[in-house]
């Protein structure tokens, strides 16, 4: 399983490496239109390799897409949160109840009651 591991691994690093090597031309990024540029007077840009676009592309929309999982994922964490509250409160009624239960009783007694 180890060595499925590794040649997937290596698959997907050579085709990292091929893509990267594909798209070497610098491209130019800008942050704003140029028609809107001269409005402000300025242009903001950057000029990059393609395959740097390309990776830095699929990096963000990775991360905008757990940011949104977890903002949509958010009710039921709520849910599972108030559930292990309940049942805290739950287990110390219990442990309180059985408390009770075998209060005046012989302590070995009330052991082994507890372990049937």
């Amino acid at each position: 399983m180890r060595y499925i591991r590794y040649a997937c691994i290596a698959t997907f690093a050579v085709a990292l490496i091929s893509v990267a090597v594909a798209n070497r031309q610098m491209t130019s990024l800008q942050l704003i239109p140029s028609e809107v540029a001269g409005w402000f007077h300025m242009n903001p840009g950057i000029d990059l390799p393609l395959f740097i676009v390309i990776f830095g592309s699929i990096i963000v929309g990775l991360f905008v897409g757990f940011v949104w999982e977890w903002v949509r994922e958010h009710n039921q964490r709520a849910e599972a949160a108030r559930q292990a509250r309940e049942m805290r409160r739950m287990e110390r009624e219990i442990a309180k109840l059985k408390g009770e239960k075998h209060q005046g009783k012989d302590e070995v007694l009330a052991l082994l009651d507890e372990a049937s």
